[in-house]
């Protein structure tokens, strides 16, 4: 099938390659108004949890929301807040925002109604003061874009004063705008540092622009799928940095594995034609193989409702679409049409390590294929110590506390993080931390018998622990609105706590209290991430499975490396714990540790991290399998196929940890959590588990690592994806046929057949 496909494209490259321009034109100009499409909130929450069920009753409704979306401390050296300049000063400047502008706006010398007094709006010293507006709007993302397009910041600027922007919408845009600009950091950084090495690994400058202008089209086509994506499904805009980078570190991923054995097929002798073939049938193979499960790890992320891991999905699964359908089709193409120039322009640079293999004919891998065999034998030793070394680099992601982003993530001097350490230590009181209390009675709520059963309800909150003050704020129908305040942090440890103790306290009889805000709104979000996360983890379980065993016939193989990929992420985790957390290497990153982790940026680090894990071995098992096809000889064949991918996989791991490393130089911590963690994953995937654990591991399996029941091994021979051969004059086994003789001491049960 693959071999025909790359005859196809050889045949017809003319036409393909003329397809692959007028997409890159037409697709081009369509997906560069995905930005337009693309929401500006964080989209965290889950649309099904309590507490946005009484966000969406409090906007329906004629009873609103009673919440500081936006908090403007303004501050002077010279004057006090009770100064009447002072006070000229700031109402002349919010009288510029026009009155539709907001829903509501107080300050010290306007409290409004509720629990907040006119004396918790000035500072200690007297000489800073805040206000704050509520915003219109449905939705968090409307009201950032309502923020957005009104200009608040230019409109309530105030040359004689000092102000800076907090509250919700502000650390929203704030987060959106720092973002955009490393992105653009980010993209002058990866893409010519990729160029550099692409030259090193290729030593060409015609090989090096391959896997580049197969980006291209990754990238033009994932911005078109995301723009008609998201005019059905709402998406975030971080989907607009994962589609870029992301994109851009496998396309060159594919198209360096497929680069590199057409290149080795050239140097066989092989015309180019057929050098296009045995590439497609073997590297090309390879790549779809891969790619399922890459992209079915990444569509995991659908299974959780919130917008903004969805929005993860949708991006990623785009990406790998199209990044193999790019390698598979205008690849070959321009492949053929480049023929022996694929080597032409070349770079003098030196060989470090590279040698010629005098037994198979390959450069490199030498140190590899003496390491595998060390390995193996001495397996047992290896892989239990191995195993323990990943279990304890793992152990601190059992004391993780999990958080989602708000200010922390922000920038040391950004706006929005200092009026949060401006509120907590100066005035004393956050209006910003606020819980909402939503409460349906069996009747009205506005009666005296009613009010008085809200009023002792209120009273009951108020002397939860954590809770400092409370009261009815609100009353329309059935339905009434009671305001509480607490100093806490929301994301720390006491949050929960309190939140668990406020939903267990009954509501006057009859009635139905819902909470929202910020603490609930974490909580809910963490029950809704821990919930969905065992359907994610079957989901790539059964996915990896599938594909392997169509891959390679095997039934104990997918188990294998499922565990061994699990090992390898957690000990990614347990080093995104240390850094993250409890902030080693913060100085040198950049960032300030606030005691917690972002909970949903792991979870991107995991399908992404897996999905590569799996690339990886389909690359190493796939050579592997060639030659133990040919022999039957299991520790030959692994020491061949771990010299035969060692630097393939070595050069794509560090090409890929080149383009997710560039996220460690934004200055937003929860985007940096992308690049620490792929690149801890990738340096324990390919080190520790590529070149060490799956030679032992493989040794200790011998022929059992490609065994099957009998049935399942009919049904594979007939209707398996097994790799074509690539070797002109030494070729495998035809798939379905049993191996030579075994050379190690492994067999398969009786009565029962290694999967061939």
């Amino acid at each position: 099938m693959f071999s025909a496909l790359g005859q196809f494209c050889i045949r017809h490259r003319r036409w393909v390659l003329a397809v692959a321009v007028l997409f890159i034109v037409l697709g081009g100009v369509w997906g560069a108004g995905a930005g337009g499409t693309l929401g500006g909130g964080g989209g965290l929450d889950d649309p099904h949890a309590e507490s946005t069920q009484a966000d969406e009753i409090l906007q329906e409704g004629d009873l609103g929301r009673n919440t500081a979306d936006v908090i403007v401390v303004y501050e002077s050296d010279d004057m006090t807040v009770d100064d009447p300049e002072f006070r000229r000063l700031v109402e002349e400047a919010v009288a510029h925002v026009p009155a539709d502008a907001y829903d509501w706006q107080r300050s010290h010398w306007d409290p409004g109604p509720g629990p907040i007094e006119a004396d918790d709006y000035v500072s200690e010293d007297g000489h800073k003061t805040y206000i704050t507006f509520q915003l219109p709007g449905s939705s968090e993302e409307e009201r950032v874009e309502h923020y957005q397009n009104t200009d608040f910041e230019a409109l309530l600027e105030v040359e004689e004063l000092e102000e800076r922007f907090g509250g919700l919408i502000a650390v929203n845009d704030q987060f959106n705008g720092i973002s955009a600009e490393d992105l653009g950091v980010i993209e002058l950084v990866a893409t010519p540092l990729l160029l550099v090495l692409l030259l090193f690994v290729f030593r060409s400058v015609v090989a090096a622009l391959l896997p580049l202008a197969i980006a291209i089209v990754v990238a033009v086509g994932s911005l078109a799928v995301l723009r008609l994506v998201g005019g059905f499904v709402d998406l975030s805009t971080i989907a607009i940095n994962v589609v870029i980078v992301l994109g851009l570190g496998l396309a060159t991923d594919y198209a360096l594995l497929i680069v590199n054995r057409f290149r080795e097929q050239l140097d066989k002798g092989q015309p180019v034609a057929e050098a296009v073939t045995r590439t497609m049938a073997t590297a090309g193979r390879t790549v779809v193989v891969s790619g399922l499960t890459v992209a079915a790890t990444l569509g995991g992320l659908l299974v959780f409702p919130s917008r903004f891991l969805m929005s993860l999905a949708w991006a990623g699964v785009s990406v790998v679409i199209f990044a193999v359908i790019a390698a598979v089709t205008v690849l070959p193409a321009l492949l053929y049409i480049v023929g022996p120039r694929v080597n032409s322009l070349r770079v003098p640079l030196p060989r470090f390590g590279r040698r010629r293999d005098a037994r198979h004919g390959a450069e490199g891998g030498q140190g590899w294929y003496r390491t595998a065999h060390a390995v193996m034998r001495r397996p047992v030793l290896t892989t239990v110590s191995l195993v323990i070394v990943l279990i304890t680099l793992g152990l601190p992601l059992l004391s993780a506390n999990w958080a989602r982003p708000a200010e922390w993530a922000l920038p040391p001097g950004t706006d929005s993080l200092v009026v949060t350490e401006e509120l907590a230590e100066d005035f004393g009181f956050d209006p910003s931390k606020i819980v909402t209390v939503v409460v349906r009675m069996p009747g009205s709520a506005e009666t005296p018998e009613a009010q008085a059963q809200l009023e002792e309800f209120t009273d009951e909150m108020v002397a939860t622990e954590g809770i400092t003050r409370g009261s009815v704020t609100g009353a329309d129908g059935d339905l009434a609105r009671i305001t509480l305040y607490y100093l806490m942090d929301p994301m720390g440890p006491e949050a929960g706590p309190m939140t668990e103790e406020l939903r267990a306290l009954d509501p006057p009889e009859g009635a139905e209290a819902l909470f929202t805000n910020r603490p609930f709104g974490v909580v809910d979000m963490l029950d809704m991430l821990w919930e969905r996360l065992i359907w994610m983890g079957v989901i790539i379980a059964v996915v990896s499975f599938v594909v392997l065993f169509m891959a390679f016939g095997s039934v104990i193989l997918p188990i294998k490396t499922l565990i061994l990929n699990a090992l390898s992420l957690s000990a990614a985790y347990g080093g995104m714990v240390l850094i993250f957390q409890e902030g080693y290497f913060s100085g040198l990153l950049r960032f300030e540790s606030p005691g917690y982790i972002d909970a949903n940026m792991p979870l991107l680090v995991a399908a992404v991290a897996f999905g590569l894990a799996m690339d990886y071995e389909v690359f190493m098992l796939a050579r592997i399998r060639e030659n133990y096809l040919k022999t039957g000889d299991t520790v030959e064949s692994v020491a061949y196929g771990v010299q035969h991918t060692a630097r393939i996989v070595t050069a794509a791991a560090i090409l890929l940890g080149v383009v997710v490393a560039s996220f460690m130089l934004t200055r937003i911590s929860v985007l940096m959590m992308i690049g620490v963690g792929l690149v801890i994953a990738l340096a324990v995937d390919v080190t520790i588990v590529r070149g060490l654990l799956v030679p032992a591991t493989m040794r200790l399996l011998g022929r059992w690592a490609w065994w099957a029941p009998a049935p399942m091994a009919r049904w594979w021979q007939r209707w398996g994806i097994p790799e074509e051969s690539g070797d002109d004059d030494d070729d495998p086994a035809a798939p379905g046929t049993p191996p030579p003789p075994a050379r190690d001491s492994a067999v398969a049960p009786k009565g029962q057949t290694a999967a061939t």
